[in-house]
C-alpha cells in the first residue's frame, strides 16, 4: 500500500509541475487549480505513505520520481532541450529510486 501512494504520490507532483509551467505561462484560474491541486494532492498521499514505509526511503523515491518525470514532462511536451547529459542524468536518478526500492 505504500508503494501505492508514493507512486500516485509522485504521479500528483509531475501533474503540479505541469500545471506550476502552465500557470507561470498564462494565469487562470485553471492552471492555479492544477498547479496547487497537484502538490497538494501529491503531500497528502506522500505524508500517507508514511503510515507503510520509512520516512527517508519514500521521500527519496517521491522525490527521484518526481523530479525524472517532471523533467522528461517538460521536455516532451513544453520544448525543454534534449541532451545526452540530461538523458543520462535522469537515468542515474531511475536507477537510484529503483535501488533505494529494491533494498526496503
Amino acid at each position: 500500500m505504500g508503494w501505492l501512494l508514493v507512486t500516485l504520490a509522485a504521479a500528483s507532483e509531475i501533474i503540479g509541475i505541469m500545471g506550476l509551467k502552465m500557470f507561470s505561462q498564462n494565469k487562470t484560474l485553471r492552471n492555479m487549480i492544477i498547479f496547487v491541486g497537484g502538490f497538494g494532492i501529491a503531500f497528502g498521499l506522500l505524508y500517507t505513505s508514511f503510515n507503510f514505509l520509512q520516512l527517508s526511503i519514500a521521500y527519496a523515491v517521491w522525490l527521484g520520481t518526481g523530479t525524472a518525470g517532471g523533467v522528461l514532462v517538460n521536455m516532451m511536451f513544453f520544448g525543454e532541450y534534449k541532451n545526452m547529459s540530461r538523458i543520462i542524468s535522469l537515468v542515474i536518478i531511475i536507477f537510484g529510486v529503483v535501488g533505494l526500492k529494491a533494498v526496503s
